[in-house]
């Protein structure tokens, strides 16, 4: 990898991570291209954010969860090339119950060139400290809904300040968040804002 992509877990302790797009458990229903093994990627400014994040959720109760990180492009090609393939219905009950999978771009749920591809941006949740489980937030990592933006109606009242909550300790470490995912925040001051990288995960 590219010097100052490092692994997240190195630089930023104690943030735990699942890394969707190594797994069978995402939106495409199978293991992305690029990503080999299940670590999060970043560039050392991201960590350093993430660091500022986690002090920043402690106090409250709270630590971070990552399910993505770094994307090389491959992976956006990928999602590309799905996107394309007749529907089989196998992920589209959880992910994207009420687009097409072409609706996916053009709804602003993933993006051809992607911010995570150069490598601060990030996907996460928040996590009970006490007791380790995931805190509510009125839908899943990659549900491509109305629900999922923020200031969605429908929602209850402890999953609408959860994603307060994650959204004021990201934006007070320097992120800015991204109105249809609760999850995904990128760095305002990236190190690299127009390289889109392509270095597998491994």
């Amino acid at each position: 990898m590219k010097a100052d992509l490092v692994y997240v877990d190195e630089f930023a302790a104690g943030i735990r991570w699942d890394a969707k797009y190594a797994t069978w458990d995402n939106f495409t229903g199978k293991p992305v291209d690029g990503y080999h093994a299940n670590r999060i990627v970043g560039t050392r400014a991201l960590c350093a954010a993430l660091e500022r994040a986690q002090r920043q959720a402690e106090p409250r109760g709270f630590g971070l969860l990552l399910w993505d990180g770094y994307r090389p492009q491959r992976a956006v090609d990928n999602f590309l090339r799905w996107s394309e393939l007749p529907e089989d219905g196998r992920t589209k009950p959880r992910h994207y119950p009420n687009i097409e999978r072409a609706d996916m771009f053009t709804r602003g749920y993933v993006a051809t060139r992607s911010g995570h591809s150069r490598g601060s941006a990030v996907d996460l949740t928040l996590y009970h400290l006490d007791t380790g489980e995931l805190a509510r937030m009125g839908g899943d990592h990659d549900l491509m809904d109305s629900i999922s933006h923020h200031g969605a109606p429908g929602i209850t009242e402890t999953e609408a300040q959860n994603r307060e909550t994650l959204a004021a300790v990201m934006e007070s470490a320097g992120f800015r968040r991204y109105a249809y995912e609760w999850w995904h925040y990128t760095l305002r001051d990236e190190p690299y804002p127009d390289t889109y990288f392509d270095c597998p995960i491994a």
